[in-house]
């Protein structure tokens, strides 16, 4: 299938490939939608197994993040850069470079944070662009988005809760998260503290340290989703969610961090068949974007309002989980309805 044929297919606007000879840099940046605003997303770093892979994942991501930013009701669109894998090794020179080519989209594209990315990255993306966010408090910016990804993770579980009917708290439930990166532990943070029991994995030993450290159960990261637990946190890549793996589930509930969690559209049909709760990944997980996202507002950064808008993730989940219940849909059916009529009324 060509480029145009798989932008074609989700209604992608624009698609660029990035190749700087003197770092070695590959990238690709999707342009999704502008139609609330220009596309923010993250830069992901990873390794993939080509070209191809790389293409299909930056698709998938963008298209996400068009309709994580219109559940949250920001005035942004969506896209994502992907990085080839590995970085060039002169880590300056090769940020300098990508920023170039997004300062060369004229703002079309902002950057922030995402998989091998921190904050000193978007440092050194500003000294050629303005067009990336997530800088430090420090520096003026909104600083770590991982903290706010994290709250409304925990928010999105309440609402998941009471979908499920269950007892809005936490402590004494059995919570498996998959994924313990700067997000996954700070959930497994929040989690402990509120008197969770966490099994946690990941497929990096250190970052498996950093949860044990915090109170975790550590188990194989390949079987964590067959864990019986009361919910299941995907916080680490998407796509995980199959059909091979659903039938293997022992959660009543799906809530974690992880962006395009189903693999396939028919996965939601079938959690939903078993009667288990999902809370769609781009709402529960819009935390981080709210947050930086706020950089971009005419008044500055906000802390307060940040807080409240990650808080607001809950609500708009119970919205969610009510219209699915009410009209026998999956939830995540209602949430991409939700956002493309956002995004359709943004083109009048």
């Amino acid at each position: 299938m060509s480029v145009f044929s798989q932008m074609a297919a989700a209604g992608h606007e624009q698609v660029c490939h990035i190749s700087d000879a003197a770092t070695g840099l590959r990238a690709i940046v999707a342009m999704h939608s502008s139609v609330l605003g220009p596309g923010l997303g993250g830069v992901r770093i990873r390794a993939y197994e080509d070209e191809q892979a790389a293409l299909v994942d930056v698709l998938r991501l963008s298209e996400a993040m068009s309709y994580k930013a219109a559940c949250a009701g920001l005035r942004c669109g969506g896209a994502k850069a992907v990085v080839l894998a590995p970085f060039p090794r002169d880590r300056e020179a090769g940020m300098h470079a990508l920023g170039r080519a997004i300062d060369g989209l004229a703002g079309r594209y902002v950057a922030t944070e995402d998989m091998g990315m921190s904050e000193s990255d978007i440092a050194l993306l500003n000294e050629v662009t303005p067009h990336a966010v997530g800088r430090s408090l420090e520096a003026g910016g909104s600083g770590d988005p991982s903290p706010h990804t994290a709250d409304g993770v925990i928010a999105g579980m309440r609402a998941a809760l009471r979908a499920a009917e269950r007892p809005i708290e936490f402590a004494g439930l059995r919570v498996a998260v998959q994924g313990c990166g700067h997000v996954g532990l700070a959930i497994v943070e929040r989690l402990i503290a509120a008197g969770a029991q966490v099994i946690a994995s990941d497929i990096d030993d250190q970052a498996c340290e950093g949860a044990a450290a915090a109170g975790a159960q550590i188990v194989d990261n390949d079987r964590i989703h067959a864990e019986s637990v009361d919910i299941f946190a995907p916080s680490g890549v998407g796509a995980i969610l199959d059909e091979s793996r659903i039938a293997e589930l022992k959660c009543a509930i799906v809530a974690g961090a992880a962006n395009n969690q189903l693999a396939t559209p028919e996965d939601g049909m079938r959690l939903a068949e078993r009667g288990i709760v999902y809370a769609p990944d781009y709402v529960i997980n819009a935390g981080g974007l709210i947050n930086v996202s706020d950089e971009l507002d005419s008044e500055g950064y906000n802390a307060e309002r940040v807080r409240f808008r990650v808080a607001s993730i809950e609500t708009t989940l119970d919205e969610i989980f009510e219209q699915a219940k009410a009209q026998r849909r999956p939830p995540e059916s209602v949430a991409l309805d939700m956002a493309k009529k956002r995004i359709e009324a943004g083109a009048r």
